[in-house]
């Protein structure tokens, strides 16, 4: 079977094995660690401001107190989930807009891509600077959901190149004769047929959804206060990063290391699932 197949090429592969190992060891430590931890991230330390690292607090302590250890692990956990909703959200985007042009034609294809155009050209770090202040208040749910929509255009694109020769094949051609409602065809047998593509484009925006929103939160426009992402805490340590560099290196440290172990996976899935892999 092809997953036997793509399953063990990605054993095979060491930047898929390496990835997956840092990713869980990054993964436990946001969840898992917080237990081990003295302080809760929302407590304040008031005898240990801007104080360096030591036994009480691991990490040091922020400037009003807060212990950086589980501040860094907070702000961890909401940039993985951030990162993992965004790339389900846009994929699926993706997947569905794409399939529909493609499979449809006529003027359903225009409109779609005409709409996809629109996105490309627009400035999307712009626009979700302007839009994410008036969501002060709300859901961070809203900030993934601009994220997500930002994302998906470039892939839509494939998808619908993929699905204009997907549609010609036999099966496909069958189900029609069929009767089977247009729709359902295009999701049980077009969508799963770009499964190859979609698994890879899900992953690798796990990253870019990351680093996006630290970017934005970087900038005040992403995680707003009291809650915490890699991004907030980046933007507050930069200030005082050579005085007190853990306020910095921590959550910077972790950011890279979380990216580059999610990047390392895309890669080693992108191998696996090709068909002209010798691995």
């Amino acid at each position: 079977m092809r997953s036997k197949v793509v399953l063990r090429r990605l054993l095979r592969n060491n930047q898929a094995r390496y990835g997956f190992l840092a990713l869980i060891l990054l993964v436990g430590l946001a969840y898992l660690g917080p237990f081990f931890g003295a302080y809760d991230w929302t407590e304040k330390d008031f005898m240990a401001f801007m104080s360096a690292p030591d036994a009480d607090h691991w990490w040091g302590t922020t400037a009003i107190g807060q212990d950086m250890y589980a501040v860094t692990l907070r702000g961890m956990q909401k940039s993985i989930v951030i990162g993992i909703l965004v790339a389900l959200i846009s994929t699926g985007l993706a997947a569905i807009v794409g399939a529909f042009a493609g499979y449809f034609g006529g003027w359903l294809d225009r409109a779609l891509m005409w709409g996809v155009d629109l996105l490309l050209v627009l400035p999307s770090f712009l626009i979700i600077a302007i839009v994410s202040p008036r969501l002060r208040g709300g859901s961070w749910l809203w900030f993934v959901v601009l994220l997500a929509l930002f994302s998906w255009m470039i892939t839509s694109r494939v998808v619908r190149s993929m699905t204009l020769s997907l549609r010609e094949r036999e099966y496909v051609l069958a189900a029609v004769y069929m009767g089977i409602p247009r729709w359902k065809i295009i999701l049980r047998h077009i969508v799963p047929n770009l499964s190859s593509l979609l698994i890879i484009d899900a992953t690798l925006n796990v990253s870019s959804a990351i680093i996006g929103e630290a970017a934005l939160s970087f900038f005040g426009f992403g995680i707003q206060p009291p809650d915490v992402s890699l991004g907030t805490l980046i933007a507050e340590g930069s200030r005082n990063a050579t005085g007190y560099p853990w306020l910095f290196a921590f959550p910077a440290g972790l950011l890279v290391a979380l990216v580059l172990a999610v990047n390392l996976i895309g890669d080693g899935l992108r191998d696996a699932l090709d068909p002209g892999s010798n691995s």
